[in-house]
């Protein structure tokens, strides 16, 4: 080999870290380039799969990509995440991040995923709310007439919630048994299933996000909210905390990926989760599920979600509930 021709494959070989570093940023540059999943571990017709079809709808929108929703319904809503967690870490495959399946559902059944270890939370777009409410015929008016009825009828007041083993369940669980009643928990596959169950009278009570449609038309009575804030609109429903009921849960919505997505990946769904919370549409989006926007960036999320897990891994043995 010449001199000259030594030195240009030197030459060559010096640059050839800087042209792969190039091509790594160009790769990243190109994201979003083809479909986006996002998988709901709720069935159709619920608040979550509402939310996420709208996500879905903004991401065609601004993205310019296919965007579809996924629903995983079951086990509360753990499918889902599991399916998550064993996905690509590239950011084409979410899903929508709840307060029950990450940081109470661990407690109370196996589950394929570590909250703290096997996700990268994204971003956090809205606050729930998720009220106990019976149908507009009940005979309970409000909550303490509820709570009366029950103690007087061991065992005969059935109820359910959107997510079993979830965050509202497990408040309205610890106040029953902190008031003395005895009920019967029936499980649903996800919120808008458990309404019908209220509805055809399968259930006397529920505890759900999917209520607005159904209280705007009169079909059901709203009787308290399980979350810290009394609700916009429904200004004489008290809160648990309220009722001195001893466990307020928030309930909030944000999008999850698997653990190890690329940082300059994270940052650009960042973007879009603080834009969207801005768009138009988005307000009317709000007022249809009775939430409230609410956005966090990936790690302020992040701290929301472990932190809420860690709590309620202390909470629930100091309530006497039966764990995994």
């Amino acid at each position: 080999m010449t001199r000259i021709t030594r030195r240009v494959a030197l030459c060559g070989m010096a640059a050839l870290p800087t042209a792969l570093a190039a091509g790594e940023a160009v790769a990243q540059e190109e994201f979003p380039s083809k479909q986006i999943t996002i998988l709901v571990g709720f069935a159709a017709g619920g608040g979550g799969d509402i939310s996420a079809r709208w996500i879905a709808d903004y991401i065609r929108e601004k993205w310019k990509v296919t965007a579809v929703v996924e629903n995983k319904p079951g086990a509360g809503a753990t499918i889902a995440l599991a399916q998550l967690a064993r996905s690509k870490p590239d950011g084409y495959t979410v899903a929508l991040a709840t307060t029950s399946p990450f940081a109470v559902a661990p407690y109370f059944q196996p589950v394929q995923y570590q909250t703290d270890k096997d996700f990268t939370f994204l971003f956090q777009y809205l606050v729930s709310a998720q009220p106990l409410f019976v149908r507009s015929e009940s005979q309970f008016k409000t909550a303490q007439e509820l709570v009366d009825w029950a103690k007087a009828n061991p065992g005969k007041l059935n109820w359910s919630t959107a997510s079993t083993n979830g965050g509202p369940h497990i408040a309205t669980e610890a106040a029953f048994r902190s008031l003395g009643i005895t009920a019967q928990y029936i499980p649903y596959k996800g919120g808008a299933d458990a309404i019908m169950g209220l509805l055809s009278g399968h259930i006397d009570a529920l505890v759900a996000a999917e209520f607005p449609p159904y209280a705007s038309s009169g079909k059901i009575r709203l009787l308290a909210e399980s979350g810290m804030e009394r609700i916009a609109g429904f200004p004489d429903v008290p809160t648990y905390k309220q009722l001195g009921w001893p466990v307020g849960v928030p309930i909030f919505y944000g999008l999850a990926a698997p653990a190890g997505v690329p940082a300059p990946v994270v940052a650009k769904w960042e973007v879009l989760g603080k834009e969207m919370i801005s768009a138009p549409g988005y307000a009317d989006l709000m007022s249809k599920l009775v939430s409230s926007a609410s956005y966090q960036d990936s790690k302020t999320f992040t701290a929301t979600v472990v932190n809420s897990y860690r709590e309620m891994g202390e909470l629930i043995p100091k309530l006497g509930l039966k764990q995994n």
